[in-house]
């Protein structure tokens, strides 16, 4: 690669001349870069530079009088290094977290396993779940003369493909452009941030792209979303074949599948419990009771389901609840998952 053609000072001026020239639009001079940067570099030294930088190819000056702006191989070497840091920083959290996650899942199995044993009852835990999804770095790139490829970092997960239709082939020193203008303005964003102003700003900077600039923005909010899948581990079906009001052939039935299936129940979690346990609670570890039509699913409207929030780090939380007949011993369910909460913070605060 030809960053091993500049020294380090060469290429943070390169990137300073880029990041302000994308948010002006207008040659930037050496008194900018300046101000720009912690160089600590006199405004000649940087000159020196810049008319090397230049020399070489990576800027290029439109008047004789003015800044430089980068040249399409200055924009080339911002975008190669800029993919080589963000793949490498995405691949170094994804090998931790996926060592992480292979300890936590192990972890959650015996939780909702304990928690069954020692109640009698059923439990369920979900897999932790971000509170927000920042985005880390995108790429856009040609598949063919009507589709194009956007590649989705987000934080803390494996690349997202998305394929947007499109109606023409995008030159490459378009896409290399509009690469940049949207990791300088979306990077550590999540989707309430992405706010009208910042869309604007994106559109006003891509010029004739601004159509392609909401389908990629649209890609993006689709691979965020889909992050908030979670799942559900469950222990102690059975259990509930111990209560007569439970035990019926049909209720029984019923109740059976939906522990089973756990589709029903990751959205009562993530939907309905998430956002009614809010109101009733004040964060982490809170204990949030729902008794037979508090809860939306028609199998579990003879039952109570009592649940609480963990949290593995900042911004990283799950649910464990406990199922069982209305008639459920509380005093002991909410004591059990207090203690569990303050076991699983000393547990999670040691990895």
């Amino acid at each position: 690669m030809e960053t091993d053609r500049l020294d380090s000072r060469k290429m943070a001026i390169l990137n300073a001349i880029i990041r302000n020239y994308l948010e002006t639009g207008e040659p930037v001079g050496s008194r900018t870069i300046s101000k720009f940067t912690d160089l600590s570099l006199s405004s000649a030294t940087i000159r020196n530079e810049m008319a090397d930088l230049e020399e070489l190819g990576y800027l290029v000056q439109p008047h004789t009088s003015a800044g430089r702006i980068p040249s399409d191989k200055g924009y080339r070497l911002y975008v190669d290094k800029m993919m080589e840091d963000k793949v490498e920083e995405v691949n170094n959290m994804k090998e931790v977290l996926d060592q992480k996650a292979d300890r936590i899942e192990n972890l959650l199995k015996k939780v909702a396993k304990l928690l069954a044993v020692n109640t009698n009852y059923a439990s369920m835990i979900t897999t932790p779940k971000y509170r927000s999804r920042k985005l880390k770095f995108i790429q856009l790139t040609n598949v063919d003369d009507e589709h194009l490829l956007a590649i989705i970092f987000l934080e803390g997960n494996i690349p997202k493909n998305k394929v947007i239709d499109t109606d023409h082939r995008y030159e490459e020193e378009v896409l290399l452009k509009l690469n940049i203008v949207l990791n300088s303005l979306l990077q550590d964003l999540d989707l309430e941030e992405i706010n009208m102003s910042i869309i604007q700003k994106i559109k006003d900077q891509a010029g004739d792209e601004s159509t392609l600039v909401g389908k990629v923005l649209d890609a993006i909010g689709e691979a965020i979303r889909e992050e908030d899948n979670i799942e559900v581990y469950t222990s102690g079906a059975t259990n509930i074949l111990n209560y007569p009001e439970l035990s019926s052939d049909d209720s029984a039935k019923k109740l059976l599948y939906t522990l089973e299936d756990k589709q029903e129940l990751a959205e009562l979690v993530d939907n309905k419990l998430s956002n009614t346990g809010e109101e009733h609670g004040t964060g982490k570890g809170d204990i949030q009771v729902y008794i037979g039509n508090e809860t939306p699913i028609d199998s579990m409207k003879n039952c109570s389901v009592v649940t609480a929030t963990y949290e593995i780090e900042e911004g990283v939380y799950g649910k464990v609840g406990i199922i069982g007949p209305k008639r459920m011993d509380y005093d002991k369910v909410v004591g059990t998952l207090k203690t569990l909460m303050t076991q699983l913070d000393e547990i999670f605060k040691k990895k």
